[in-house]
């Protein structure tokens, strides 16, 4: 299968129904991604994203070149082999994880020098290296090494920032179209528009980008602290510049209810470490707000998890099963509560392409953020 994507229907608000192809399957968007930093979606199985009806995982390039390395990687027939996962797979280029996690890193034209995080060791990161490693990983899709910057930031480093963008994706196209992934030469490379909170800079990022002609494209750089209203007006504001026969990604959101709010930017792809992340806490989301699981009212409560939701947690398990778990630092605890949070996602997603295709977005999305504006302590 060559990678193409189409989109089948379009809402009054501007949001999405598509469907996108790579060389490991289709995804019917918009999409929400699990996330499997380190080649593992943390306390799932691949035969259990299987069964969830995952189709597209994101990886980091970051993580997998510092451990076990992507040389390794290769040799082993590619990520897709290496971790025995059918599906598709993103590869983040990394870029984020060296300014969040690395040392004494240091910033240039020419790429980001940095210690890492695992022994201190000294490593170059250039647009070039990271295009290198993606395409040894074999991923379906790659992505530009870009600047990420943090809220707030001042509009002279936002400019400093978008400029050096524009230029590594430069290279990164450049690198990536005089260079074959050996894995999976039907990988493409996804643009990075930057622009910290200034619209005029977001634009100005996204047209740079669209003159260099990505097959598709992502809004990097938010979900770092702004206001949720912030962050759905820069997507907004990129989404309305962007080719419309190309799938468009933002990086990095959010909370279940704030996801119809993106999809409405014209958003087709999302990914966030919030479901697992969240669940190895004991934080687990449900149809009325959250459940602080440790909670001492869920000790003798028997009740499942969230009594609308089809997951095989909570079909088998009580609420104060699950409690006891997280009480007793069982590792099972988290397990159960990953593969809820991510099903919840999943299924939140479902809900709004069916929300899409019945021209019915903004109902659902209204009745959503009510039902989970409440948390439960």
């Amino acid at each position: 299968m060559e990678f193409r994507f189409e989109v089948l229907k379009t809402d009054p608000s501007g949001a999405r129904l598509g469907r996108l192809t790579t060389p490991h399957g289709t995804i019917d968007t918009p999409a929400f991604m699990p996330v499997g930093t380190a080649a593992t979606v943390k306390g799932l199985t691949q035969q259990t994203l299987e069964q969830m009806g995952v189709s597209i995982l994101l990886a980091n390039t970051y993580h997998l070149y510092l451990r076990p390395g992507h040389e390794l990687i290769a040799r082993m027939g590619g990520l897709h082999k290496f971790m025995s996962w059918p599906g598709s797979i993103l590869t983040d280029s990394g870029g984020y994880q060296v300014f969040s996690l690395a040392k004494l890193r240091k910033v240039s034209d020419e790429g980001v020098r940095f210690r890492s995080h695992l022994d201190g060791s000294e490593h170059m990161l250039t647009p070039e290296k990271s295009i290198e490693v993606q395409q040894a990983l074999g991923s379906d899709i790659a992505m530009v090494l870009d600047e990420c910057i943090e809220y707030p930031a001042e509009r002279a480093r936002a400019e400093d920032a978008l400029a050096r963008t524009t230029d590594w994706a430069r290279r990164c196209s450049d690198y990536a179209r005089t260079h074959t992934s050996g894995s999976n030469p039907g990988q493409q490379l996804f643009g990075i528009v930057q622009g910290g909170t200034f619209a005029d800079l977001r634009r100005a990022s996204a047209r740079q980008l669209i003159d260099l002609d990505f097959p598709g494209y992502a809004v990097g750089g938010l979900a770092v602290g702004e206001p949720q209203e912030m962050s759905c007006e820069m997507a907004g504001e990129v989404t309305a510049l962007l080719p419309p026969e190309r799938p468009r990604y933002v990086m990095g959101v959010g909370l279940p209810e704030q996801l119809p709010d993106f999809v409405r930017c014209g958003v087709d792809m999302m990914d966030c470490v919030l479901p697992t992340r969240n669940a190895r806490n004991g934080c687990l989301f449900t149809s009325s707000g959250r459940v602080a699981i440790r909670n001492a009212c869920y000790a003798d409560d028997a009740r499942p998890l969230d009594e609308a939701c089809s997951c095989v947690v909570c079909a088998r398990y009580s609420r104060a099963y699950l409690r006891h778990l997280f009480i007793a630092g069982e590792m099972l605890g988290p397990i159960l509560g990953s593969h809820h949070n991510v099903h919840f996602f999943l299924d939140i997603m479902g809900q709004i392409r069916n929300a899409i295709a019945f021209g019915n977005l903004a109902g659902f999305s209204s009745e959503l953020q009510s039902r989970l504006g409440a948390s439960h302590s």
